[in-house]
């Protein structure tokens, strides 16, 4: 384990998208490669299937493990952490089995646990969030799984957490726990906590300042459709995007037969995609990581891949810097026009790369619905936003912009 400490919580960065094995090797190398540049880091797998231990080929053991200096890495068992975390409900149970209705629970055993959908994901998360806290790693990359399981575990917390405040409101609960029945107490005490723990994720995730995603994809067509899917999920979720990565491209061999000139072909297909990945990517580094002859197993052979570093910086200078784009604002809000009832407003929410066709909006009291390529965001309005109705809507191909105009039966006059 690693010895260097620190006051401040890590920054985190998640790996997502297509390739399997492949994305886990890209985190690995990238996390050796943090280590030379900016120190210690830990290299989480969230992904059920975990590989980590076998492209590092290490022994990565139950908790977290040093395989390298400055670089330790931890698979988490979730399961584990669903026993572990449901054996509190179980003791609670039993401190409530005096009551009358006792009878009706009939709760099994932490160790007969198979797994409950989606809480498992929601304690990975959890954890990930409880260790980039914990301030001893300037660097936390989380290895995720596949691209749609991926998303349904980072959209999970808020999620629950939403729903779960709508059933049992904060008023109610604080209501309950100055009752005098202490079972209940107990019950409100049990419900805050799981609503921290899913703050405390949301809170990581919302945060753009610590809080990066890398999307990884293949060099044809189907990785690209992902990939265009996967970048309108993460900008719906307002997480920030630091880089892409195209893995697996043939290298240029340069040679002369019937081999070379079918891999020249294949390659040229490859390119294709890439540059049209970089037309409509323009506001991160495209980095392309070659096919190797061998697959890269252990940490020597991680450490001799092209760094991450070099990749992005290469092709940061190949492109024009009016192209490259910048962090953009999730959600932006301005006064366009006129004043009191005569006012607009707009609300310009950044959806690249999502499918126009695929957008749908609605309102619910004080949240506006957004949806796109198949998800669903719910988003609080803004204060003066809340007095207002939404006139236009409009997709001008990179944000979705909205423009509210005061509702005279609730605008103050």
């Amino acid at each position: 384990m690693s010895t260097e400490s620190g006051t401040r919580p890590a920054r985190v960065r998640l790996f997502l998208g297509k390739g399997g094995a492949g994305k886990t090797t890209l985190a690995a190398a990238t996390a050796l490669d943090t280590v030379r540049v900016d120190g210690s880091v830990l290299l989480v797998s969230i992904d059920q299937a975990h590989s980590l231990a076998d492209i590092l080929a290490v022994d990565a053991g139950t908790g977290v493990t040093s395989v390298a200096d400055g670089l330790d890495v931890l698979e988490i068992d979730s399961l584990g952490l669903l026993e572990q975390r449901y054996a509190t409900l179980h003791r609670l149970a039993t401190v409530t089995g005096g009551h009358e209705h006792a009878g009706q629970f009939d709760l099994p055993a932490p160790e007969e646990l198979i797994g409950l959908p989606a809480v498992q994901e929601l304690l990975a998360l959890t954890e990930v969030a409880r260790l980039a806290d914990e301030g001893r790693w300037r660097m936390v990359i989380v290895d995720a799984p596949a691209s749609a399981d991926a998303f349904r575990m980072i959209a999970s917390p808020r999620t629950f957490s939403d729903y779960m405040d709508r059933i049992w409101p904060q008023h109610s609960r604080i209501a309950a726990a100055t009752g005098t029945d202490p079972r209940l107490m107990l019950v409100v005490a049990l419900y805050d906590r799981i609503l921290g723990g899913l703050g405390a994720v949301r809170d990581l995730l919302d945060d753009r300042t610590r809080t990066s995603v890398t999307l990884v994809t293949t060099p044809d067509r189907a990785g690209f459709a992902e990939l265009r899917r996967l970048r309108s999920w993460t900008a719906m979720a307002t997480l920030r995007l630091d880089a892409v990565i195209v893995n697996g491209i043939l290298p240029d061999l340069g040679e002369d037969g019937p081999a070379a000139e079918w891999i020249a072909s294949a390659r040229a297909a490859q390119c294709a995609v890439v540059d049209e990945i970089r037309e409509q990517v323009t506001e991160t580094p495209v980095a392309v990581c070659e096919r190797r002859s061998s697959e890269p197993i252990g940490l020597r052979s991680l450490g001799e891949m092209t760094s991450f570093g070099e990749m992005t910086q290469h092709h940061r200078g190949d492109r024009d810097p009016s192209q490259q784009g910048s962090d953009v604002e999730p959600v932006r809000i301005s006064h366009d026009t006129g004043t009191g009832v005569d006012a607009v407003y707009t609300m310009r929410m950044h959806l690249p790369l999502a499918d126009p066709s695929s957008l749908t909006l609605g309102r619910v009291d004080d949240d506006l619905v957004v949806g796109a390529d198949g998800i669903r965001r719910r988003l609080r309005l803004a204060s003066g936003l809340r007095r207002c109705i939404v006139s236009e809507a409009e997709f001008d191909g990179t944000d979705l912009l909205l423009r509210f105009a005061p509702d005279p039966a609730v605008w103050p006059q």
